[in-house]
Order: structure tokens, then sequence, then C-alpha cells
């Protein structure tokens, strides 16, 4: 069944799922906005999609409790055909990014995850944060001394603030804090509203406004295939760990699918693409949330910040998102991995995977090129191991 009308998966949890939600809106904002800077997107787009994602995800979602909107992967993806094509190119793309990944997910794609090993996993996950920490440092050159100090300051205290208080979420305590610094002190600084109008109306229901052509198509049809093969890795790489922190099972080939038709729904309906986050999906189950009535919270709570808390967004300093930001980058870096590196713990050819990946992504900002160059390498090495071992037992 596409929807889920289970009362278990709606009622079981409503309590511990309402603030569940709450928590994991809020944990959101900060994240999907310092995204939407990266990829050069109105902030008001990549909130939308938030919404949407959540909204259309948590009816037919592969498993309860899993959180997608616009993540950090996904618009690193759009950062070209934003910059050199604008936000009606990115809408179209989103909409195939949508139609690809539902095609897929009736293919089976949900098998290949085995494919994904950890050393490509790590790979993955370590060029996301560094090319997160590239897209931050690159904003420095062009800020004031003041932005410098911001950026400092909530470095200092997303490292601070969690030895104090678990109860809010830090990234949340340091916008509050910032935001009020902005406006109480007579200091020049560049804020969220500067970067787009944080419009409340809701993007009207349409096809993207491009010319339909197989020029249009070439220019969009990479940046989809990316963006989907991106998506449904991050996705399905999330709901298994979901799975083993709540001791439950989702449905992989069903959220692959719940994937494509959130991305559709987006796209036509204003949104950038989006696909689970691990770092909000976690929040979100550590805080109580079970079952789908969470991510319907999130969706919804989101929606009426938008609506009614639009002005002070619109007063959230950049230099607090760039310094939370820094922080989610070496956050999402895996450690462990040169921690098992120095202990060699991994293998040479793992260890080469790994870093074939993390090279690969950097030097093209193509997340789903590194994982591809990542399995294709990986295969590559276990075929000479067969052949070399069958040559020696000869």
């Amino acid at each position: 069944m596409l929807f889920s009308i289970s009362k278990t998966e709606w009622l079981s949890n409503l309590r511990s799922d309402f603030f569940a939600g709450l928590v994991t809106a809020i944990a959101l904002i900060p994240e999907v906005i310092g995204f939407a800077i990266i990829a050069g997107i109105n902030p008001i787009n990549a909130l939308y999609a938030a919404i949407i994602m959540s909204f259309v995800t948590s009816f037919i979602g592969g498993r309860p409790a899993m959180t997608s909107a616009a993540a950090g992967s996904m618009a690193l993806v759009l950062v070209t055909i934003i910059k050199y094509y604008g936000l009606e190119y990115m809408l179209a793309a989103t909409v195939l990014t949508g139609f690809i990944q539902l095609f897929l997910g009736y293919l089976g794609i949900h098998k290949v995850v085995k494919y994904v090993s950890k050393p490509i996993m790590m790979g993955f996950v370590n060029s996301l944060a560094i090319l997160i920490l590239l897209a931050q440092l690159q904003q420095l050159p062009h800020q004031n001394i003041a932005t410098y100090i911001m950026v400092i300051t909530t470095i200092i205290l997303m490292y601070i603030l969690p030895k104090i208080t678990k109860v809010i979420p830090p990234a949340l305590i340091v916008i509050v804090l910032m935001t009020a610094v902005t406006a109480l002190l007579p200091i020049q600084l560049q804020t969220v509203g500067d970067l787009g109008n944080l419009s409340t109306s809701f993007p009207h229901p349409g096809l993207p406004n491009i010319p339909w052509s197989f020029h249009s198509l070439k220019i969009i049809f990479p940046v989809a295939v990316a963006l989907a093969i991106v998506g449904l890795t991050e996705s399905l790489l999330t709901l298994p760990l979901i799975d083993q922190l709540t001791q439950t099972k989702g449905n992989s080939q069903r959220e692959a699918k719940a994937q494509g038709l959130a991305n559709i729904v987006t796209g036509f309906l204003g949104g950038q693409a989006g696909c689970a986050m691990i770092g909000q999906a976690v929040i979100n189950v550590k805080s109580g949330g079970r079952q789908r009535f969470s991510t319907l919270t999130a969706s919804v709570t989101l929606l009426v910040m938008i609506v009614f808390l639009k002005g002070l967004m619109a007063q959230i300093p950049t230099g607090a998102l760039i310094g939370i930001m820094i922080t989610v980058a070496f956050t999402t870096f895996d450690w462990a991995s040169l921690k098992l590196i120095k202990m060699q713990k991994l293998t040479i050819s793992e260890v080469m995977v790994m870093l074939v990946t993390i090279i690969i992504v950097v030097i093209t900002h193509n997340l789903a090129i590194g994982i591809v160059f990542g399995i294709i390498l990986s295969w590559f090495i276990s075929l000479i191991s067969k052949l070399l071992f069958q040559k020696l037992n000869n």
C-alpha cells in the first residue's frame, strides 16, 4: 500500500512524536538555510522543500520517523545549475530527479546499496564534509571583521552549548543569540533577508518555466541523474540506521519510490531537490520520535514558522550560519576513518577506495560521480584479487 493508514504508525506515540517533531523542525532551519546559501538558492525555496519533502514522506515513506528535506549533499550538486542557468532549470532538474528515482525504485535500486562498501561510505561522508567546509570558506573573503568574529564565536558556542544543555538544539540557541546581537548592536552584518525575499506566498503549482527542448534536457539530465544517485544513496543508508536505533524494520524499496514522488511534488511546487537527512532523522528519534506523526509535525511546524515568523528569520546573520555549517562539516567528517587507517584496521585497497572517492568528489564537486568511481574501483580490486587467488591456487 502506497499511503500508510496504519493506526500503529500514526497514533501509538502521539505525545512524544509531537514534541520530537517540534525539535526536528527547529533543528532543520539552520541547516536548510545554510545549505541553501551554499547552493546559491533563495532560502525560501529550501524551506518549502523541507516542508513538502517531510509532508509527502510522512505518508508514503519507507519507514516512520525518517526526516527528508533539502539536504547538503543535494545542494552541492545544484550549485552549478543554479549559478549558470537559474531557478527554473533547478526546478526542472528536481522534477526529473523524482521521475528517475521513482523508476529506479521500481527497478529495485534498493538492492544495489549492498555494493556501497564501508570505504565508499566513509569516502562519501568525508567528501561531503570537505565540500561543506570549502563552501563556507569561499564566503569568508567577502565578509567584514565583525562577521569573522561572529563565525568564530558561533563555532565556540556550538561546542560549548551541548555540554550545558541537551534540551534545546545548540544551533537554535546560537541563531537566537546572534540574531539578537545583530539587532541590538550598531554593526553592519549580512543577513538571510539580504540573500532573498522570504515571501510567505506559497509557490503556485506548475511546470518549470524553461524551453522544453533537447538542449534543455542536456542541461538538466546529468544534474538529475547525479541528484537521484546521491539522494537515494543517502536515503537508503539512513533507513537502516534508523532501523537500528528504533529496533524496527523499514521498507527500502518503498523509501526509494517515496523519495521520487516527494521530489516530483517538490519541483512542481517550487522547492529544491531533497532526500533523507541523517542528522535530523537521528535528532527526531533521539527526541522520542517513533511514528509518522513526528515527521508530519516537523513539516507543519516549519510551515507555521515561515508564515508567522518570516520577519525574524530574515534577520538571521549569515555569519552565524557559516559558523554552524563549519561545525556541521567537522561533525560530519568520519574521524574514526582516520583512526582505522592509523591502527591499520583498513586494508590498502580499502584506503585506496576511500581516498579515490574523496578525491573524485572534491575535484568534480559531484558526490554521485565519486560513489560510482568508488564502486567501480572496489569491484575492479575485488576482481583482480580473485584472479590472483585463482592463479596462486593453480
